[in-house]
């Protein structure tokens, strides 16, 4: 279908050149840019258009992109995420390409901004008309927004990108260079600036009470991750304090602004969640749940959360996990941080009316086909109450929301950027120009206290507090898309090739016998810190700069 009126798309950069024609309007049909912005419900439907380049976690990569880190395996041979972790990785043979995507996502994005009109005067005695107006008038800056978060997720995937803050020529689109990764991020920062200024807290209290919609909160979390990730010793090689202090300041101004709250609640399928800034949400469906409940409930297991994984979350008490002292109380979530239990499965803990039973010949055990090679299963994410077993005739979904921003993870990237800023755990004071009265630990202490978990010590050295803080962040965001970037821009991908599980034995007696055993050995090369660009792409256009080594 012929849409636009020589707009170029800026697919140029991402799809063959054959692709990148100018388009003719046909004005036989009813889809010119003048009619896509002709009244404000159509272009209401251009703003969803842009809203639909957010990224769906839950089904992007065939599984959870957690499986390609130590926090989980696939249970199956036929594992989506492979690629990332057998060695076979390359600028011909890609996986999570999203080159083509978020550049077409911009496109549509600038698209509207280009064409978006500010009023309708002639609707002007139409019902609705003034909360309609106001509407419109935020469009551009959510589509602003939008812009700026594609323009992230193609920086921490390849590194030294191209800034598209327009469509372009056919002159120019085979021609363009990209910028640096400090450029970019600073390019993505001063674009939220002034949306922060514009957007409300939240949609909830306006007439049309829309949800899933950027806000305030949403900018500011964006611009606390892009300068987090900016400081990071992926990113700054040389340590710079300067760059962590402007994150820790980022986090800083959302957590000062009082908008949402740290309490004990669901942050996921949660759409009230006092903690979530911004949720993708998604409609009803199975489809997860058929994916990842345990095999013997209907499931095909999936996601299978590691050992790894298992023995970062602390003893109830706050005591670091330790499998020489604590291995007998490993599967108990009574004697374990609360997260444990609402992260994962495992061998005796109920779920949907049943208790799990992941040992050697249990229901959800080996052999049978599928079932965990760690022993466990994931729990969050997932509608507990979905039923998946089509005898029953009572096959139920439930939409799901995935938390893409929230409170938690700001007061985490506070406290690391405050850390690393100034070398102190509990620094308090004025550093740089600004104020800051809460210290790391605090922070950190703050996020632990929502689950009821015991703080970390004031007294916590330099590098114990580094330790802790970063296993906090692993315990408190699993399998919510953190713990794969994190890997990449802390630079520690080579201690998490080895990824254990549990085998488990019942004897005749219900005892269980664990064994800690090495489920996968994986291969990795600090090249994959970031993404290959594609050859495809590099031949398109001579500018592009390949990441190091591929």
């Amino acid at each position: 279908m012929k849409l636009y009126k020589k707009i170029l798309f800026l697919g140029c950069l991402v799809g063959a050149l054959a692709a990148c024609n100018d388009l003719e309007i046909d004005e036989s049909q009813y889809h010119t840019t003048k009619f896509l912005f002709s009244d404000f419900s159509r272009v209401a439907m251009g703003i969803t258009n842009v809203y639909a380049g957010l990224p769906d976690e839950l089904s992007a990569l065939g599984t959870l992109r957690d499986c390609a880190t130590d926090d989980a395996v696939y249970a199956w041979s036929a594992d989506p995420v492979k690629t990332f972790y057998d060695g076979s990785w390359s600028a011909n043979r890609l996986i999570d390409d999203q080159w083509a995507h978020y550049y077409s996502a911009i496109r549509s994005a600038n698209y509207f901004l280009e064409n978006c009109p500010d009023d309708f005067p002639d609707s002007k005695w139409t019902t609705n008309y003034e909360q309609n107006l106001k509407e419109l008038r935020y469009y551009p800056w959510e589509a602003k927004v939008l812009r700026a978060y594609f323009h992230f997720e193609l920086l921490r995937r390849y590194n030294q990108i191209i800034i598209a803050d327009r469509t372009f020529t056919t002159e120019e689109v085979n021609h363009l260079k990209p910028v640096s990764y400090q450029e970019a991020a600073d390019w993505i920062v001063k674009e939220l600036e002034p949306c922060i200024k514009v957007l409300p807290e939240t949609w909830k209290d306006t007439p049309s009470a829309k949800l899933g919609r950027v806000t305030k909160g949403f900018c500011m979390a964006l611009k606390a991750r892009v300068l987090l990730y900016a400081a990071s010793p992926l990113n700054n090689p040389s340590g710079n304090s300067s760059e962590w202090v402007k994150a820790a300041e980022a986090a800083k101004e959302l957590m000062d602004a009082n908008i949402y709250k740290l309490v004990d609640e669901q942050v996921f399928n949660n759409e009230n969640a006092q903690g979530l800034i911004f949720g993708r949400r998604l409609s009803a469906g199975n489809q997860f749940e058929y994916a990842n409940f345990p095999v013997g409930m209907g499931g095909n297991s999936g996601v299978c959360p590691s050992e790894n994984l298992v023995e970062a979350f602390d003893m109830a008490d706050g005591t670091p996990f330790s499998w020489e002292q604590h291995q007998e109380d490993v599967l108990d979530p009574l004697k374990r941080d609360p997260r444990f239990a609402k992260t994962l499965l495992a061998n005796g803990m109920s779920f949907k009316n049943d208790i799990i039973e992941s040992f050697d010949g249990g229901r959800n055990g080996m052999p049978q086909d599928g079932a965990s090679p760690t022993s466990y299963y994931l729990r969050k994410l997932l509608q507990e109450d979905t039923n998946i077993d089509e005898g029953t005739g009572t096959i139920t979904s439930f939409g799901h929301i995935f938390p893409m921003f929230r409170y938690a993870e700001v007061y985490l990237n506070y406290a690391e950027a405050l850390f690393e800023a100034t070398g102190n755990p509990n620094f308090t004071g004025d550093w740089e120009g600004k104020r800051y009265d809460m210290s790391p630990v605090a922070a950190v202490n703050a996020v632990r206290a929502r689950s009821f978990m015991q703080g970390l010590d004031e007294n916590i050295d330099e590098t114990s507090f580094r330790t802790r803080l970063r296993n906090e962040r692993r315990v408190e965001l699993a399998f919510e898309n953190h713990r794969f970037w994190d890997i990449r821009r802390w630079k520690i991908g080579s201690q998490t090739v080895k990824i254990y599980g549990l085998r488990l034995s019942k004897d005749a007696n219900n005892v269980i016998t664990k064994e800690k055993y090495l489920v996968q050995d994986r291969v990795w090369d600090d090249k994959m810190n970031y993404y290959p660009i594609g050859n495809g792409e590099m031949n398109r256009n001579e500018n592009l700069i390949q990441n190091t080594d591929w």
